[in-house]
């Protein structure tokens, strides 16, 4: 997950450079959600509530 979240921030980057910011904005709202996602997750399993086997 943490790959695509790279991916999407390396897309969100060069389209802004490239002046396209509809997919600039696309990505990286699709970053901030897979890394609410992440984080989640992560306190979910600190806490013990999920464990990922």
């Amino acid at each position: 997950m943490l790959k695509w979240i790279l991916i999407l921030l390396v897309v969100a980057a060069v389209a802004s450079l490239l002046g396209l910011p509809a997919i600039s904005g696309a990505a990286l709202t699709g970053a901030k959600v897979l890394i609410g996602l992440v984080l989640i997750l992560f306190l979910l399993m600190l806490l013990g509530i999920f464990a990922l086997t």
